[in-house]
């Protein structure tokens, strides 16, 4: 599953960078974990503006998808609640640096950046980008260069901004949500819009907006449950959690339903 200004990005993540070793620090004493056990709740940001891995349901107003059912299938193996706070992907790292919950379960792409100010679980999604562009365009793009010269849409913060980004010539416009991107897109605002394979393929099948997936552009990333550095009984507990729940078969059930395949294991 979900990094403006460069100068802003390089704030964001010295700023995480500098909370995560001050509270790793031995100021620090306790394990995360056992906050966690003494209130019985876990304290989970997510976007919430992301379908299908986690959005409120228009008819209940409850929040669900895939990252809800994953977040409930671990709490349910650690003995607490699941207590949800959402967040604006742009600020939603920032946030957990700042101590205001306890993990990130919102599609956060593990990358070599990111692990230098948080340590993740280990990957209960693997997913590729994917193209997506309106189904009028008759265009052929194989990869991310065939757009230079264009305007693309992704989500601000997000690992499909830097790939964008890292391509010169290419327009980037920066969206706070899923929707708000893929309706510029149907509007003509922008020409594509760079964002989650899983995603596509499920709005494909719900939306009623005129877009199409085209090209699979780059590698498989994988996701995985962001944390506070310093807290490895946290960290090995979210393994055990999900390695309960891949070997039951409950993790695998929980991506057929929202995605029709198993994306909890790397292809």
């Amino acid at each position: 599953m979900r990094q403006g200004c460069v100068h802003s990005r390089r704030r964001v993540l010295l700023a995480a960078l500098t909370f995560a070793a001050g509270v790793a620090g031995p100021a620090r004493a306790a394990d995360l974990i056992e906050s966690v056990q003494a209130r019985g709740t876990l304290r989970i940001a997510l976007e919430g503006t992301y379908p299908p891995f986690n959005f409120r349901d228009s008819q209940t107003g409850q929040l669900a998808g895939y990252d809800v059912d994953v977040a409930q299938l671990v709490c349910a193996r650690l003995g607490v609640r699941a207590e949800f706070v959402t967040m604006e992907w742009s600020a939603i790292l920032a946030g957990l640096g700042a101590g205001k919950y306890d993990v990130i379960i919102s599609q956060v792409g593990i990358t070599p950046r990111r692990e230098q100010a948080f340590d993740f679980s280990q990957p209960y999604t693997y997913s590729t980008p994917q193209l997506i562009v309106r189904k009028n365009d008759g265009g052929t793009y194989r990869r991310l260069a065939d757009l230079k010269g264009r305007r693309v849409g992704v989500g601000q913060g997000s690992v499909y901004e830097q790939q964008a980004r890292a391509v010169p010539g290419i327009d980037v416009k920066r969206y706070p949500s899923a929707a708000e991107n893929l309706q510029d897109l149907a509007f003509g605002r922008i020409d594509a819009a760079l964002n989650d394979s899983l995603m596509a393929g499920y709005l494909l099948k719900t939306s009623h907006l005129p877009v199409r997936a085209d090209a699979r552009v780059g590698e498989v990333t994988r996701m995985g449950i962001a944390l506070h550095k310093g807290n490895p009984k946290l960290r090995a507990a979210l393994d055990k959690a999900l390695d309960a729940a891949r070997a039951d078969g409950s993790l695998k059930a929980a991506s057929i339903k929202w995605f029709g395949t198993d994306a909890s294991r790397a292809p």
